[in-house]
């Protein structure tokens, strides 16, 4: 109600001074004063019917805002991407192309430094400062642009791959399926960072709505760059604190999870233990349905009986 509320008063402002007198004060407080003075304003009824009428706006407002700020979501983390129509799917994939190539070239610059350093250290020569410098600052390249090989569109969306792609390779987990199963308070923690994060993408929708209201109030441009603004500072940072936190919990609560399914973790890798917890996790698809066996209709002449065929194998289970 609030956010809306807010929204409907510099939507009101808006078209009260519009383009002309965007900072006159003294014209917005005459029109106040002479709504307040109005007959519909001064009476009880007139004053209930107006409250109704803002707190009724105000949640259609609110309600907007939700559907935009899902939509911002699914377009700032871009975990579906490829199932995307077309134009918005060409697009996200020319951006994985293109953060690629930047990845690429900047993790060849980072090795080509550090090979460098490591040949002058073999020699007896180690690294001066500018060079550790230089390859310090090779490496926050490839870390402003990915941890990982980019597969999203957005830094932020990358930052949350990148943990499951972490875990897939270092331990065979499947983060999807694992995390639900950890224990309560590792999924609580889990549970509260996604909800900051989503409330960090919400600020995008409501710089989505705040935009239609330049054509009438350019101030309200600033109001749209404020937003958009926070909400890529605050998704960011929401987006780096919920991957780090299902990356830590995953890799602390691994054993334990284990010794909860009756699985001894003594005998086994890392590796070894992620895929077992892994496959007993994962939930199957059901089975094909048995195909139904037609029984023929008898012959008036029947042929001579041949050897019957061996039956056909079972298809495997996925």
């Amino acid at each position: 109600m609030l956010p809306g509320a807010l929204y409907l008063a510099v939507a009101a402002i808006a078209v009260i001074l519009g383009r002309r007198h965007a900072l006159d004060l003294p014209l917005l407080a005459d029109h106040l004063t002479a709504w307040a003075a109005s007959p519909g304003a001064t009476r009880a009824g007139g004053q209930v019917v107006l409250l109704g009428a803002v707190l009724a706006a105000a949640a259609g407002v609110g309600l907007a805002a939700q559907a935009l700020n899902s939509g911002a979501e699914r377009l700032i983390l871009a975990a579906d991407w490829r199932t995307w129509r077309t134009p918005l799917r060409q697009l996200a994939a020319a951006g994985v192309q293109s953060r690629r190539t930047q990845w690429v070239t900047a993790h060849r610059d980072y090795h080509r430094l550090y090979d460098q350093a490591e040949q002058a250290r073999q020699a007896g020569t180690p690294p001066g400062e500018e060079q550790r410098t230089e390859r310090h600052a090779a490496y926050e390249k490839i870390i402003r642009i990915s941890l990982e090989p980019p597969d999203r569109p957005t830094w932020s969306g990358d930052r949350i791959h990148a943990a499951a792609a972490r875990l897939d390779r270092d331990l065979n987990v499947d983060l999807p399926t694992l995390w639900p199963h950890l224990p309560d308070s590792a999924r609580t923690e889990i549970t509260t960072a996604r909800a900051a994060l989503a409330r960090a993408t919400a600020m995008g929708g409501w710089a989505v709505l705040y935009l239609p209201l330049t054509w009438w109030w350019w101030p309200a441009a600033l109001i749209t760059a404020l937003l958009a603004t926070i909400a890529w500072q605050r998704t960011r940072t929401t987006a780096e604190g919920y991957a780090l936190l299902l990356e830590a919990a995953t890799r602390l609560h691994l054993k334990g999870l284990a010794e909860n399914l009756g699985i001894d973790p003594a005998d086994k890798t890392p590796a070894a233990l992620g895929q077992t917890l892994t496959h007993q996790l994962h939930t199957q698809p059901p089975p094909p349905p048995a195909e139904e066996r037609q029984t023929p209709l008898p012959r008036p002449n029947p042929s001579p009986p041949t050897a019957s065929l061996p039956p056909e194998p079972a298809s495997p289970r996925p």
